[in-house]
């Protein structure tokens, strides 16, 4: 599989977009407000203990309290609170060799909070849910570091594979390496991405990640709650840390800044792969030259085509998602077995993109065509397991029921995408009359003639894709473009901006790629 990640980068924040076999799979927006990430490790304290829901609320400088369940305690939260008094007070008589840092016994699964958390402490936490609607963060005080080959646990000896490794003699060579190098009282998940990896590289992670451990109770010292202790990385580096593999073709980034940044991360991590890192710098803006513009405004609404004639209809509610796969005009000349079969396979396909596209977390149902054969209807949960298997996020898909209608469950960690697809014409803002605009081409005429004047001789003129039609109709010696060049004796050359307006246009000069203000 072909995997390109195409990275823009504007004033409001940075938009990363990941294509598999040029098909958009993925979109996330970092803003640079942006705070309460998934990962970001914080100093809290607890405000409000509610026994009827085994549950505290936290302050850690959210608007609202944190929410943090008993169940996302950890069995070694009391070590956790002894760890995070000792750190604040910066008596920590193991000094940089945690392992010799002694655990306090583990808490009940079945207990209840006022059991362990019998005051308000302060205590280390770690985002688990970015806020979503009107509620805060979630938490969980199961610290867990990740790098890229295997994820650090604190407080624990535990070493765990990653269920996707299939191979028992594979499982049982990195359980015997991890075993062997890691330090004690680190617990140790070992990702899919260590599959065929050797010793020294996933020594290098684990140190790496037991570094981040001592940052953590550095920064500790002395903290007064609500604070940020760690922060995680920026969504680029942790994407690339997740997703980077073999199958990675190209990354091209429209910033220099974040070029460098990239490029420093990926020769640290795999210098194998620094050459896939590009530069974006043609005038057209980089998602519209590989085609995500174009895939976004298609896969947002409520309505998805499919190119077989089918579509989908995506439906949101407080309590769940519905999705319904309609034939459409697709031929039905196979039979309806067949043609229900065919079409609900390919709505599958579409169905697994779609969900990671939106990121649509909680209870999806699914309201695939009838089919009559209980084959048929098992073929399309193992082709929507396979074509989930891609999908971080955990989830759960049950076979199709009596009523024809498939139940996923599946995580969700971050704001569901919604990008609405109705825009308002920006030129007649919504009334439907267009003023003095008809009028464009000479007023973009005057502009030329005095940038021309100024001394510019190479300009590059940045249009909505109709006007753009309209200056090069009619092609050579017929069209508005030549006919300036017969005019001012220089080829302007014409760029098709899909998110200009209508009636506005801007030069560039075509050296430089440097805006012209007028």
């Amino acid at each position: 599989m072909n995997k390109e990640l195409i990275i823009n980068s504007s004033g409001e924040g940075v938009e990363i977009a990941l294509l598999e076999d040029k098909k958009l799979v993925e979109l996330h927006y970092e803003r640079g407000q942006d705070e309460f990430a998934v990962g970001d490790l914080y100093l809290g304290k607890v405000k409000k203990l509610m026994p009827g829901l085994n549950a505290a609320f936290v302050d850690v400088g959210y608007e609202k309290d944190a929410f943090l369940h008993y169940t996302d305690l950890s069995p070694y939260f009391r070590s956790l609170l002894k760890f995070t008094k000792q750190s604040l007070e910066g008596n920590t008589p193991w000094g940089k060799e945690f392992g010799k840092f002694q655990n306090e016994q583990e808490i009940l699964k079945t207990g209840k909070i006022t059991e362990v958390v019998n005051h308000r402490p302060e205590v280390l936490v770690q985002i688990l849910k970015e806020p979503i609607s009107a509620k805060g963060p979630r938490l969980s005080c199961e610290i867990s570091l990740p790098g890229r080959f295997v994820v650090v646990t604190p407080f624990n000896d535990v070493v765990a594979i990653s269920r996707k490794i299939h191979s028992a003699d594979e499982r049982k060579r990195l359980q015997r390496i991890v075993e062997a190098i890691k330090p004690k009282n680190f617990g140790v998940i070992v990702r899919t991405a260590a599959e065929g990896k050797n010793t020294a590289e996933l020594h290098a992670d684990i140190l790496e990640l037991a570094e981040m451990w001592q940052t953590i109770q550095t920064n500790l010292k002395g903290a007064k709650p609500p604070q940020i202790i760690l922060s995680e990385q920026d969504k680029t580096t942790s994407i690339l840390r997740d997703l980077l593999s073999e199958s990675f073709q190209r990354i091209v980034v429209n910033d220099k800044k974040l070029l460098g940044e990239t490029k420093e991360y990926i020769s640290r991590i795999a210098p194998e792969k620094e050459e896939i890192v590009t530069y974006h710098s043609a005038g057209q803006p980089v998602f519209d030259t590989y085609g995500v513009t174009k895939q976004v405004k298609s896969s947002f609404g409520k309505t998805v085509n499919l190119s077989s004639g089918s579509y989908l209809i995506i439906e949101h509610t407080e309590a769940l998602h519905v999705i319904d796969v309609n034939s459409g005009t697709r031929s039905a000349d196979s039979g309806q077995e067949q043609n229900a079969m065919a079409t609900n396979l390919e709505a599958a396909s579409e169905i697994a993109r779609q969900m990671r596209l939106r990121d649509l977390g909680g209870i999806i149902i699914i309201d695939f065509i009838d089919m009559k054969l209980p084959d048929n209807k098992k073929k399309i949960l193992e082709a929507m397991e396979e074509l989930m298997a891609n999908d971080r996020a955990r989830h759960t898909i049950l076979p199709i029921s009596k009523f024809g209608l498939m139940q996923i469950t599946r995580q969700r960690l971050r704001p569901e995408l919604n990008i609405s697809t109705a825009e308002v014409c920006p030129t007649c803002k919504g009334t439907g009359k267009i003023g003095p605009s008809i009028l464009i081409g000479d007023d973009i005429e005057k502009d030329l003639q005095y940038l021309i004047n100024q001394g510019h001789r190479k300009l590059a003129l940045h249009v909505h894709p109709i006007m753009a039609a309209y200056l090069t109709k009619g092609g050579f010696f017929q069209s508005i473009q030549w006919k300036w060049y017969w005019k001012f004796k220089i080829k302007v050359q014409i760029v098709v901006d899909n998110n200009s307006p209508l009636t506005q246009y801007q030069f560039y000069d075509r050296k430089t790629d440097d805006l012209i203000k007028l």
